[in-house]
């Protein structure tokens, strides 16, 4: 449990808690990269390796995923509660005795089913390398969903960042839209046909959601005593049921006739346990990662995925798509730039600069 390593940690001397959270911090800068970079590799591979008629069904992914991750929340619960009955005692109070309560977690889960299956449809439209720079629309989304629904306010720096980042995407789509027609840059050698005007769509979509079901779950969390964990057990358990509704509309009449793990191979399964765990892992290394790290995560995973596309899907790195994407890595850098402390605190919530110097 948190309050158990907190007071082990206040014991053990300030000296010995600074080089962990160091130690830390760096690890979990590298789980960061490897968990971003990896997974959307992974996905990409799983979605075009294989003929049309013989890929798994996404939906069902989707929802084993949650299955993992419901299951590995309870184990993180049962760590924290010793003695299994103390733990389903804990599990009934605050899942079923406060249905309401519960209840809230319905929105969110709703969005991230919707989210997780876009992310899939564009994957398989998208190369890995573009979709994962469009998909950092997700910081403008999230951006503007916190400045309406918490009333926070950004600088004029991280404005300007947003725009850039803006600018960085819409090049990297531009070129691989332009790319449909011919064979001539920002593709790679797959099976079955791709839609990038669909992938752009279900990218944008899924950003969108994305931000605003982030903003939502964050200010669920402040407004409640309940954990991490607990919160994430709720958020699966109705994920999972969304996500069952969704297979069934979507894929009921097939995957009734060839069967619910049908295609599934080593990759699927793997796909499968990073979307799960990668999830919590991330949850518990962002603890230790302030946003500036969690930026160097995501422009390093960036750069990871195109270096590894290049050799794995043989993909073309051409000069516009390079540029888009060095903008992307610059904008994500300066928006998680710390703001200077003289600024805000003279000008209260707002953060703008009150003298011209702080501006730069």
């Amino acid at each position: 449990g948190h309050s158990v390593t907190s007071a082990n940690m206040a014991s053990d001397g300030v000296g010995k808690t600074a080089g962990f959270a160091a130690k830390m911090k760096y690890l979990s800068l590298v789980v960061l990269v490897v968990q971003n970079a990896s997974l959307i590799l992974t996905m990409r591979y799983a979605r075009t390796s294989t003929p049309p008629g013989e890929k798994f069904f996404s939906t069902t992914a989707v929802v084993m995923a949650e299955v993992f991750k419901l299951v590995g929340c309870i184990l993180i619960i049962m760590c924290q509660y010793v003695g299994f009955r103390a733990c389903t005692d804990h599990l009934y109070t605050e899942l079923f005795q406060n249905p309401m309560d519960s209840l809230k977690m319905a929105v969110p889960a709703l969005i991230y089913t919707l989210q997780n299956n876009l992310a899939y449809v564009a994957i398989s439209n998208l190369s890995a390398a573009t979709f994962q720079v469009t998909y950092q629309l997700k910081i403008m989304t999230t951006a503007l969903f916190s400045i309406l629904m918490l009333g926070k306010s950004i600088s004029r720096l991280q404005w300007v960042s947003l725009f850039l980042l803006f600018a960085g995407v819409s090049a990297v789509q531009l070129e691989s839209i332009g790319a449909t027609g011919s064979e001539k840059a920002g593709t790679e050698k797959v099976e079955g046909e791709q839609n990038p005007v669909l992938g752009l769509v279900a990218v944008v979509i899924s950003c969108l959601s994305s931000g605003f079901a982030g903003v939502y779950f964050e200010k669920i969390l402040k407004g409640s005593a309940a954990s991490i964990w607990i919160r994430n057990v709720q958020l699966a358990f109705f994920s999972i049921i969304l996500g069952l509704i969704s297979m069934w509309i979507k894929d009921g009449a097939a995957i009734s006739e060839q069967g619910f793990f049908f295609a599934y191979n080593w990759v699927t399964w793997m796909t499968v346990c990073m979307q799960a765990f990668g999830g919590l892992l991330v949850a518990v290394v962002v603890k230790y990662a302030d946003n500036i790290l969690k930026g160097f995560a995501t422009s390093f995973s960036i750069i990871l995925s195109c270096i590894a596309s290049v050799y794995l899907f043989s993909f073309h790195v051409t000069m516009q798509f390079a540029f888009g994407a060095a903008l992307v890595i610059f904008s994500i850098y300066l928006y998680g730039r710390p703001a200077r402390p003289s600024g805000a605190s003279q000008d209260g919530q707002k953060g703008l600069p009150t003298k011209i110097s702080d501006a730069g």
